[in-house]
């Protein structure tokens, strides 16, 4: 994404000393250098799916991955653990860029373990154990809620970048500074994803017409919206993402599935798959294992069950994608209690901070968001919120699309 001088200007820095200033600008240019997700995502995921299926599902090919971190960690390291931070005189902001300042230490270390017998410790230091109330939640998910016939795979690449584009026009319309390109990934295998604020679509992705929307709303109006925001918010860090953003981040956008209208039941039975996958992985499960746990036990079809193994197995063993159906249940427990729901996309931050952010906000340190998701325009859209606020987890789905 583009950003400007009036973007990384927006209101100065009020309330925020130099110190403060200094790190989180050097914590966010930081985070962007990692970008631990990049180099832990496959680039050659079309050649292994092709050697998998000739294998008759019995032998999963090696990735293949970007370049790491290997000559690059000493120096980040250095650098970041020269930062200023405990100079910064407002207690809530040294707390919130201490914190992350130890969280871009953990990802240094997850990218730099890559493929090496430390990465599942580091994964779990970074991102959590899958716990046990988690995976008998996801396993229970997994038997009470009915698998379904996928929907016809009838759009492609190019008519997801035409709504796309379509939908970041409405967003320019009313705030000018809006930035958000939409890229055709000549990646093959990679799916949906928003970097630096830019929504990529692989050039082989296809998905149902009926789904579009959705996606749109989970990548677009979730994660470039609060990316935006957080540009626009005097503390930087808020658009890259506060230590342990993950969680909320992608139950929020879990959540703006089921506000556009299309959450099917094999949308929530992944996210449970996922935590199986993710613990097996921790268990040094190979691939082919976990793939056949998932289509053989749980009814998952072979291409959501090759692609969620193929993530629980990045780098050695991820246990990152727990968190989507762990932030999605704690999302709905806080709304249950009535929790404010524009006010998480502010920025990129955990359900934790969110009293320290409020702080901040009452003291004119930093601001309610600027742009909100589109479907908030939609009354059918806040119906469903209303209802989000009620439902529980296993049935949190839609058996159709909108009438």
């Amino acid at each position: 994404m583009r950003e400007t001088s009036d973007e990384q200007g927006h209101q100065g820095a009020p309330g925020l000393c130099s110190a403060a200033i200094a790190v989180d600008r050097a914590l966010a240019r930081m985070d962007e250098e990692v970008d631990w997700l990049e180099r832990l995502t496959p680039v050659n995921i079309a050649e292994i799916w092709d050697g998998f299926r000739s294998s008759n599902y019995r032998h999963m090919p090696d990735s293949r991955f970007s370049e790491g971190l290997e000559n690059d960690a000493p120096v980040l390291r250095r650098d970041l653990f020269a930062l200023p931070v405990r100079e910064v005189e407002n207690d809530l902001l040294r707390a919130l860029l201490l914190e992350k300042q130890r969280e871009i230490d953990q990802q240094i270390e997850l990218v730099r373990m890559r493929d090496k017998d430390g990465f599942i410790l580091a994964s779990i230091d970074l991102f959590g154990h899958v716990g046990d109330r988690l995976l008998q939640d996801a396993r229970s998910l997994l038997a009470e809620v009915p698998p379904a016939e996928p929907d016809p795979d009838d759009a492609g690449a190019a008519e997801i970048c035409a709504a796309a584009r379509n939908e970041v026009a409405k967003y320019r319309a009313r705030y000018p500074h809006f930035e958000c390109e939409v890229v055709v990934d000549p990646t093959p295998g990679t799916s949906l994803y928003v970097s630096h604020g830019d929504f990529h679509v692989a050039h082989d992705f296809r998905t149902s017409h009926s789904r579009v929307d959705p996606l749109i709303q989970h990548e677009i109006g979730t994660h470039a919206i609060t990316r935006y925001n957080g540009r626009r918010q005097p503390l930087h860090t808020l658009a890259g993402g506060l230590a342990d953003y993950d969680e909320l981040q992608e139950g929020v956008a879990v959540l703006a599935e089921y506000l556009a209208g299309y959450l099917p039941a094999q949308r929530l039975r992944t996210l449970a798959a996922r935590v199986v996958a993710a613990h097996m992985a921790v268990e040094e499960r190979a691939g082919p294992e976990i793939y056949a746990c998932l289509v053989d036990q749980h009814s998952i079809d072979s291409e959501t069950a090759f692609d969620t193994a193929l993530r629980a197995k990045r780098g050695g063993g991820l246990t990152k994608d727990a968190l989507y159906l762990k932030g999605l249940a704690e999302l709905l427990a806080y709304l249950r209690e009535g929790g404010d729901f524009e006010i998480l996309f502010l920025g990129k931050f955990a359900l934790k901070h969110l009293h320290s952010l409020e702080t901040l906000i009452e003291d004119g340190i930093l601001h309610r968001p600027e742009v909100l998701p589109s479907y908030l325009d939609d009354p059918a859209a806040l119906d469903r919120l209303a209802k989000a606020r009620q439902v529980p987890l296993a049935q949190f789905y839609q058996e159709s699309t909108p009438a």
